[in-house]
């Protein structure tokens, strides 16, 4: 009898104060760790089983930023982030210990799904003045958005076509233009929290077949014109110069200075003369300038002679008294 009562005590004596903390989990609302952008996002930590006061702790990233700790005398316990930020977008975990220890949770990730911001819509190189035939390209592109964004782009209310960006980036869409297309443009883009619609953007169209003639006309009589000048100017540049030479040339032989020397004939004074109309060669040098050029030319005139003087020429010979000319 008395050993059985000593073992009954030992065993009330021995007996721990109480359960330990034991499936520790870590759950987010909403579920699945998906929380948009400026939306609140709970971390709720529960255990299976425990007794007495349980202190509960919040953990963010892998190597443990604690963010919270709460002590409560109950199975779970919750961590609010009032506003979710695309920075909050990190793996949490939780832990709970009741005076046996820690028990950790497992790593949970959060997503912070990012809404699409306005789009803005473009007519890519063209620009909103198209011809037609021409191929254009619609780009809509949001600034930010967590992808995937879905992408719609219409004319007139009517959609034209779609297109998705996995990852960064807007999306494009390309037509050919016909008589229909003129009018007013603009692109959705949508991430599953709702969509955003661009501006709208008028693209204006211009036929080349209803260009005036006269247009044409001008273009090509511009082009006559600037042959023409060029073709014509050299040649009238030549004209003038030869006009100028020629005026200079006329002032130089009507210069009385340059103008060559004009014989003079005198009566003899000698009635008794038996030729009295006999001339005296005579030589002189006069230069004459054309242009750049100098000449010298040797004229000669003939005057009247005494007699005595003639009949001596006639006997003699005339070439004593020519004078050698002179260059």
């Amino acid at each position: 009898m008395l050993p059985w009562l000593l073992l009954l005590i030992c065993a009330l004596l021995c007996e721990p104060a109480g359960i330990p903390v034991s499936d520790v989990n870590l759950e987010t609302r909403p579920p699945g760790g998906w929380v948009m952008e400026g939306s609140k996002l709970v971390l709720v930590c529960s255990v299976a089983n425990a007794t007495g006061n349980i202190t509960y702790f919040w953990y963010r990233g892998a190597l443990g930023s604690n963010l919270e700790t709460k002590i409560q005398h109950s199975l779970t316990a919750e961590f609010e982030i009032v506003e979710a930020k695309s920075s909050d977008a990190e793996q949490y975990y939780c832990a709970a210990d009741n005076g046996f220890g820690p028990v950790l949770s497992e790593l949970v990730d959060i997503t912070v799904r990012v809404p699409v911001s306005r789009p803005v819509l473009t007519f890519g190189d063209s620009g909103t003045q198209a011809v037609l035939g021409d191929v254009v390209e619609l780009h809509c592109e949001t600034l930010r958005g967590s992808p995937p964004i879905f992408y719609q782009f219409y004319h007139e209310n009517v959609i034209l076509g779609s297109s998705s960006a996995p990852s960064a980036g807007g999306a494009s869409f390309n037509f050919s233009v016909t008589a229909e297309h003129s009018g007013n443009y603009f692109c959705e883009a949508s991430n599953g929290q709702g969509a955003q619609r661009s501006e709208v953007v008028t693209l204006n169209l211009t036929d080349l077949s209803s260009v005036p003639i006269e247009a044409g006309s001008s273009h090509l009589s511009s082009g006559v014109t600037e042959w023409l000048l060029g073709c014509l100017g050299p040649i009238a540049m030549a004209l003038i110069f030869c006009y100028w030479l020629k005026r200079k040339l006329g002032r130089q032989r009507d210069d009385p200075l340059r103008s060559p020397p004009r014989p003079v004939f005198q009566e003899s004074s000698y009635l008794n003369s038996p030729d009295p109309r006999q001339l005296q060669s005579v030589y002189e040098n006069v230069n004459v300038v054309s242009g750049e050029d100098i000449y010298s030319l040797v004229y000669h005139t003939q005057q009247e002679m005494e007699p005595a003087v003639a009949q001596h020429m006639r006997t003699h010979g005339a070439s004593e008294f020519r004078g050698s000319p002179v260059c």
